[in-house]
């Protein structure tokens, strides 16, 4: 090769070098065509970073968070939500007549992918009671926490001191359930709120009147849940006090009466 043919072969080449330089540079997930889920060291190209630093880069997921991502990472691996379908219709409850769980769910329709915003809970449950038996019968009664609250909030008496000429006769007529306590959390002997103060006096052993009033009468059967109906006096059934519901405990059912006659502190009210 002649001289002049070789000057001209070196000049293309000193032309060429800085492009091939350049164009080496600002490989990366691109170049490579490389996306790699979770965390790979593999999947790695050369070439600038997010962080302006010029050397090894990656193309994995876990690039975002090690902050090594190829410059052009965003671009070449965009970022793809979980994608989620509609939530199913809740189950029946596990059992009829005793409290269990029902749930519902929802699928996937397209993973994450590349950082993208992980998937949501997919399963939901619930606490459940079915109230009819598979005849019909009416079964729930037994099973449902009784809730209450201090007889100061009676209805009757609330009307009474704003007008002395009401009468319940003018509304549906209640009952009152007596119960005789057979245990209760610590929760209830340490309330000190001003309007939570008669849960206090609530003591194992003894007997305390529930009066059912509307509005917490079912309109339909014309009961108060968690009155213990068709319990006999073995049955233990639950309570829990209305404002503080770490109060609770047990009781048993005594009688059913037309008008309570317990003491005031020992008097209550179905809520």
């Amino acid at each position: 090769m002649s001289a002049r043919a070789l000057a001209s072969v070196l000049w293309v080449v000193l032309l060429l070098a800085p492009w091939r330089l350049w164009h080496r540079a600002e490989a990366g997930c691109s170049e490579e065509r490389r996306c790699c889920p979770g965390r790979d060291p593999s999947c790695a190209s050369t070439g600038w970073r997010m962080d302006r630093v010029y050397g090894t880069c990656f193309c994995d997921e876990a690039c975002k968070l090690t902050g090594d991502c190829c410059y052009d990472y965003s671009q070449a691996c965009p970022a793809l939500p979980c994608i989620i379908g509609e939530w199913s219709h809740w189950s029946g409850c596990a059992e009829q007549c005793k409290p269990n769980l029902r749930m519902r769910r929802r699928y996937v329709k397209q993973e994450p992918k590349n950082g993208g915003e992980p998937c949501p809970i997919l399963e939901e449950k619930s606490g459940c009671l079915e109230y009819l038996t598979y005849q019909g019968k009416d079964c729930g009664h037994e099973h449902v926490p009784a809730f209450i609250t201090t007889s100061e909030y009676n209805k009757e008496r609330k009307r009474r001191a704003v007008s002395p000429l009401w009468s319940s006769d003018t509304e549906e007529a209640g009952y009152c359930v007596e119960f005789k306590t057979e245990s209760l959390s610590h929760h209830c002997t340490v309330e000190d709120r001003p309007y939570a103060r008669w849960m206090q006096y609530l003591r194992e052993g003894y007997t305390v009147c529930v009066a059912c009033q509307p509005p917490a009468m079912n309109t339909g059967n014309h009961r108060c849940s968690g009155d213990g109906l068709g319990a006999d006096g073995n049955k233990v059934l639950r309570w829990q006090a209305v404002g503080n519901p770490r109060c609770q405990g047990t009781w048993k059912k005594v009688r059913q009466v037309e008008q309570c006659s317990c003491p005031v502190v020992h008097s209550f009210i179905f809520t």
